[in-house]
């Protein structure tokens, strides 16, 4: 593994780390709010993956390596695109693979720049203003707890300027690739019907995967890890 920067449009600093294996496709792994690339989930993902294609996970701005303050989807679009770019000279096929607000991004930048193959959107927001985040139920707190990173918590920045957000409920429409949408029926932080609602409007060829067991996000792969990879593996191919 490799570790690599790259500037935004607006002058950022983005850091992602690069598992280069020799093959002519890749996957960018965008973990969502207060996870970043060196995140153990995020870790054991990437390596996992690393066996059948290239892979890319990043750190959005406002967190680990990557300069910037997180602006909760405004400016992260902006993040991925870079990254995106830079995949862009070296592959011929480019995936996307986002986790609870990087699934929304994920979706973003595939309706607003149509330059990836293939989306996969995990525990997705429809709008960022409905997600749920019970934070008192223990099907988000015991997760995280068990997650605890002190080095990794130490190092999220977020924004205190509240900036305008697009809805993934009304860009899904837009999209042009092959999307699956991955689910956890027991999530408590973003709701399944948010998936729901998203696949339903996709108009592009797609595709629904509820985990009955999930919970939310990276704790789907963490829960259910050979049928997390099983999925997402068979949609990539």
């Amino acid at each position: 593994m490799e570790r690599f920067f790259v500037k935004t449009e607006d002058n950022v600093k983005i850091a992602f780390n690069y598992y280069r294996a020799g093959h002519d496709e890749v996957v960018i792994i965008c973990p969502g709010w207060f996870m970043t690339k060196d995140s153990n989930a995020f870790a054991q993902l990437a390596e996992d993956l690393s066996s059948k294609l290239d892979v890319i996970s990043m750190d959005f701005r406002g967190h680990g390596e990557s300069g910037g303050y997180f602006t909760f989807t405004s400016k992260e679009v902006y993040d991925l695109d870079a990254v995106v770019d830079y995949a862009k000279k070296y592959y011929k096929r480019i995936y996307l693979m986002g986790f609870s607000l990087g699934g929304a991004l994920v979706l973003i930048e595939g309706a607003l720049k149509n330059k990836v193959d293939k989306i996969i959107a995990v525990s997705a927001p429809s709008d960022f203003y409905k997600i749920e985040n019970k934070m008192w139920h223990p099907n988000a707190w015991i997760p995280t707890f068990k997650k605890f990173e002190p080095k990794r918590w130490v190092s999220v920045r977020p924004s205190l300027v509240i900036h305008k957000k697009i809805r993934p409920i009304d860009i899904v429409d837009e999209i042009t690739v092959p999307t699956l949408f991955i689910a956890g029926a027991r999530d408590v932080t973003v709701c399944p019907w948010h998936t729901e609602k998203l696949y339903q409007k996709a108009t592009c060829k797609k595709a629904f995967e509820l985990f009955e067991n999930g919970i939310h996000a990276e704790d789907i792969f963490l829960g259910e890890r050979e049928r997390f990879l099983d999925v997402c593996m068979q949609w990539l191919n």
